[in-house]
């Protein structure tokens, strides 16, 4: 069977490893053009590419695949199944029907919950307790074909969006696996999704970090967890941003009426932040143009008064 395989990021690197190694003729893999990436804005290659190169397999890396050019690309090199995990652009009908056995997807939730491009994220701010990934037949639509295989996996009290993207990742390239398996002895069956039962998870943006300390301290924490590694909670203390990187409960109630006080300062545990229904103890922060570090060393070097009320820039 020659497949082509279309992934970026870090995500559908065991899945492009798992075809390999599983001996797949991969005809190309394709993925997005190389981006400056970092403070330095150095030009780097997606990590599927890298792994494609190591292999020897031969890599397109269009700046959009809707082109004719690249469309007769694709039909010169005629595969027989197209395999897409977190590739970054909607394919045009015109290459979903090349392939004798269509194009298989691989999304990070269970859907039709979490369509979209943050579903890992968005299932941790939302506070699930389960998510998982999914197997569809591709269609027209943005993640609406028709599911093939479910794999449920749990969400942890801790998770932040970047370990359970490393266990989701994994999880993706066995049910892939699984997936072809079965296509190969003509043992997988198609059900389409309830569309009424679909969420939504969008295209995340720096905005949403912005802490709402009115929330409850189970949703500041969600925030914070789902928004790990990037873009980041944060707020802003007497007008200089911080970025939250941890935070736990803190089980105490305080007369204090302003949301965002800090109403204690424990200088060996962290900061304590009135919420909407209690409070928080700020564990690990990042002040603009410092390194990440835990709350306590961060009050060692740093004064914080009590009383100040965390929320957004004045300036």
């Amino acid at each position: 069977m020659k497949v082509v395989f279309m992934g970026t990021p870090e995500f559908a690197v065991p899945s492009l490893q798992k075809l390999i190694d599983e001996k797949y003729n991969i005809a190309a893999v394709i993925t997005q053009p190389d981006r400056p990436k970092g403070r330095g804005k150095k030009t780097l290659a997606p990590p599927i590419k890298d792994l494609a190169l190591k292999y020897n397999i031969p890599v397109y890396q269009p700046e959009k695949v809707r082109t004719t050019e690249f469309i007769n690309i694709m039909q010169s090199i005629n595969p027989n199944l197209i395999v897409v995990i977190a590739f970054g652009q909607i394919l045009p009908v015109e290459i979903l029907n090349i392939p004798q056995y269509g194009c298989i997807n691989i999304h990070s939730s269970l859907l039709p919950k979490y369509r979209g491009a943050a579903p890992i994220q968005w299932a941790i701010i939302n506070g699930e307790e389960v998510t998982g990934v999914t197997t569809m037949f591709m269609d027209e639509g943005m993640d609406t074909g028709d599911i093939l295989l479910k794999k449920e996996v749990n969400i942890y009290p801790e998770d932040t969006a970047q370990e359970l993207h490393n266990r989701l990742s994994i999880e993706g390239a066995e049910l892939l696996k699984e997936t072809l398996d079965q296509l190969i002895r003509g043992q997988l069956t198609r059900k389409k999704q309830n569309h009424e039962e679909a969420t939504y998870a969008p295209i995340l943006k720096k905005e949403i970090g912005l802490i709402d300390w009115s929330k409850s301290s189970k949703d500041i924490i969600n925030l914070i967890r789902g928004l790990t590694p990037w873009p980041s909670a944060y707020t802003y203390y007497k007008d200089k941003l911080i970025k939250i990187w941890k935070a736990e409960n803190y089980n105490e109630i305080y007369d204090s009426n302003s949301f965002g006080e800090i109403v204690e300062i424990i200088k060996d545990e962290g900061i304590v932040v009135k919420t909407g229904d209690g409070s928080l103890i700020i564990k690990e922060l990042q002040a603009a143009n410092k390194k990440r570090m835990l709350a306590c060393d961060y009050l060692r070097g740093h004064e914080m008064e009590k009383n100040t009320i965390l929320g957004t820039n004045t300036n």
